[in-house]
Parts: C-alpha cells; sequence; structure tokens
C-alpha cells in the first residue's frame, strides 16, 4: 500500500468522529446550502438538528441525513419571532443537552430597485437574514458560554461585500452579518467561541434556478471558473471552521469561483 493510499483512507475513517458527539444547529437547513451543511456536519458524527419554519421542510431534511445512517432530529422554527427561537433553544438542550454548533442560514429574498422597494419588502429581510442572526445568536450562545465551546458560522454574501443592482435589502442585511460576526468573534473568543462568515457567490439553489437563462449566461461571463458552485462548496467552507478553524475567528471565506477578487 503506497503512502498515499494510507494517508486518504486514514483521513476518511478520522473524518467520521472529527464532530463526534456534537451537536449542531443549522437554521433553515430542509434544503439548499443548510441541508449540504448539515449533511456535512452529520458526516463528520455531529448530531445535525435540522430547522425550518415548516415541519414538512424540516422532516424530509432529516428523511434525506437518516437514509444516510447519520443523525439528525427536525425541529420547526420561524426564525423572527424570538418566542420561537428561545423554544427551539430549550428543546435541544432538553432532548441533547449541549448546542455545540450553530449555523445561521436562514434567509429570504424580495429583490427590486431601491425606487420601488417597500418598507415591506426591506423589513421583512432585513429581520430574516440579519436579525434573525443576532437573535438566534444570542439564545445560543449563552449555552455555549458556560460550556466554554462553540463555533458560530454565518452564511452571508458576496452581495453584502460589493452590493447589487435590486438588492438593497438584501445587500444591507448581509454587510451587517459580516460585522455582526466580527463582534461576536470579538466578544466571545475569551470562551474559546469562534464566529466566522461565509460569503457565497452564485450557488446553484432552488433561490437561483428561478433565474432566466440569459441571466445565468451573464453572470458566467464574469466568474472565471466558469461555473456556478454547488451547495457543497459552501458546506466545505462551513466544515473547516467547525472542524480544522480553532485558530480562526472573525473571518469571512469568499466561496465565489473568483468573481470578484
Amino acid at each position: 500500500m503506497s503512502a498515499q493510499t494510507f494517508t486518504t483512507t486514514e483521513a476518511k475513517m478520522s473524518h467520521h468522529d472529527l464532530l463526534k458527539d456534537r451537536v449542531a444547529i443549522i437554521t433553515g437547513s430542509g434544503r439548499g446550502i443548510g441541508l449540504s451543511i448539515a449533511k456535512k456536519l452529520a458526516g463528520a458524527g455531529a448530531t445535525a438538528v435540522i430547522t425550518d419554519i415548516s415541519q414538512e421542510f424540516a422532516d424530509s431534511g432529516v428523511k434525506e441525513i437518516t437514509n444516510m445512517g447519520l443523525k439528525a432530529v427536525p425541529l420547526v422554527c420561524n426564525v423572527t419571532d424570538s418566542a420561537s427561537i428561545e423554544k427551539m433553544t430549550e428543546d435541544i438542550i432538553n432532548k441533547l443537552g449541549k448546542i455545540d454548533i450553530l449555523v445561521n442560514n436562514a434567509g429570504i429574498t424580495r429583490d427590486t430597485l431601491l425606487m420601488r422597494m417597500k418598507i415591506e419588502d426591506w423589513n421583512a429581510v432585513i429581520e430574516t437574514n440579519l436579525t434573525s442572526v443576532f437573535k438566534v445568536t444570542q439564545s445560543v450562545v449563552k449555552h455555549m458560554s458556560k460550556a466554554n465551546f462553540g463555533r458560530i458560522v454565518n452564511i452571508a454574501s458576496v452581495i453584502g461585500m460589493h452590493g447589487n443592482f435590486g438588492q438593497a435589502n438584501y445587500a444591507a442585511a448581509k454587510a451587517g452579518v459580516i460585522a455582526l460576526t466580527k463582534t461576536i468573534a470579538k466578544e466571545y473568543a475569551s470562551k474559546e467561541i469562534t464566529c466566522n462568515a461565509i460569503a457565497p457567490g452564485f450557488i446553484d439553489t432552488a433561490m437561483t434556478q428561478k433565474l432566466k437563462p440569459e441571466i445565468k449566461d451573464k453572470y458566467l461571463e464574469y466568474i472565471p471558473l466558469k461555473r456556478f458552485g454547488q451547495p457543497e462548496d459552501v458546506a466545505e467552507a462551513a466544515f473547516y471552521f467547525c472542524t480544522g478553524g480553532s485558530y480562526v475567528t472573525g473571518q469571512v471565506i469568499v466561496v465565489d469561483g473568483g468573481m470578484f477578487m
């Protein structure tokens, strides 16, 4: 057996135990990027808590993971509702005893040009994509503090770093997530809690599949790797922050195929 074969096999074996006995909450994880992250963490031994706004999405996400022989539990949570968040946190502590990892992934879009944007569209996106990150983190981090351990990963966006036509609300929310990430990282470093963000570019999900082919082609022109990312590409970055990045905090990894550099 060559040394190369040995190390690859060894890496695969140890991979399954990297997050053994860890409990990971991933918000909005019934499908898309959230579900990919949940699968990746569960594949390393974590119990993935699949939270979504609908029982149907939460259950279908759990089913996909348990069908792979991995551990997952469903929980319905509306991340814009404080009572719902508190109930989710309490349920997890009661059932699983602790929370080691939090991935703030839930998000929506309400795209339109600034002049046409209704205040309801602004508020809905800020509430779901930014305020929820504050609320869920505040609810969970007190338990991480007691345990002197935690890994928090926030899903931002390249739009939060560069802006975009028709996405004033989304850009502002995601820029806020990046600033919030750095503040959480500073406040909780002494408790061995890291907080980092991922800024995905154009990822192939239900949200982006609705775009017209000509718009997709236009985006492809700007991506040096000449393809859209997959949810698994974002999951890889989250996995790094949850397993290997113990001396990395307050950082933003851009996963965009080189679109902005």
